[in-house]
């Protein structure tokens, strides 16, 4: 990966070297889309809001969202957030619409944020349609977003919080390969009571060391002949 620039590694500005790298301008001027085998992750649109609105108000959806359930309204103005986002310069936050190739129905969001352009840093999140849910299609958007910041960002760490009770995302978050790092007691007030947030990450040479192991896999399947 180059990072460009600077003798230490470290690109002097790392968003121009992204739109070098990978005409970054190209996917901010015609919206971005990653697709996987099942999935689109897409941009959002104004008319998504129904379909967002259908998760986002369930409560068993958002147990352990610091918001919600919501009104229609929050999550027009959700939408409407997302939307805005978009056309950031450079585009720091990252919302996207996961769509179901199969229907092309919209069945969730997830988002990758970027929080330090000097350490590069993002975050990353994702929320689902509990009809989805035990399919691992959670597992495939979130390994998405992962390989998106680290192959096409070029960025050093992500991260991502979970709440201690949520083993499903905390599976999750280990399947794209990031691990335990903390625990932080009591640091956010929600539904009435104090609650601890888990924080994982991944590092890059921790993620080209989980590729080239997968690619290792893959080559030695085909050897022996193996689907």
């Amino acid at each position: 990966m180059n990072d460009g620039g600077r003798a230490d590694g470290r690109p002097a500005n790392i968003f121009n070297s992204l739109r070098e790298q990978y005409g970054i301008e190209h996917h901010l001027d015609s919206g971005l889309a990653l697709r996987t085998k099942r999935l689109l992750l897409r941009d959002f649109r104004e008319e998504d809001w129904e379909s967002v609105h259908v998760y986002a108000s369930d409560p068993e959806v958002v147990k352990y969202m610091p918001w919600g359930p919501n009104t229609e309204e929050a999550t027009k103005d959700f939408v409407k957030q997302a939307m805005k986002w978009e056309e950031e310069r450079p585009r720091m936050h990252i919302e996207l619409a996961v769509i179901l190739k199969a229907d092309d129905s919209l069945i969730g969001g997830c988002g990758l944020n970027l929080s330090s352009s000097q350490n590069r840093e993002g975050s990353i999140g994702y929320c689902f349609n509990r009809i989805y849910w035990h399919a691992g299609l959670a597992t495939e958007a979130a390994e998405t977003l992962v390989l998106y910041g680290f192959e096409q960002l070029g960025l050093h760490r992500i991260w991502a919080t979970c709440d201690p009770d949520n083993g499903a995302s905390a599976r999750v978050l280990e399947k794209v390969g990031m691990k335990r790092e903390a625990q932080l007691r009591e640091n956010k007030w929600m539904r009435g009571k104090w609650r601890d947030s888990v924080i994982y990450a991944i590092l890059d040479r921790e993620w080209s060391e989980l590729r080239g192991r997968d690619s290792t896999k893959r080559k030695e399947k085909e050897a022996a002949g193996v689907a």
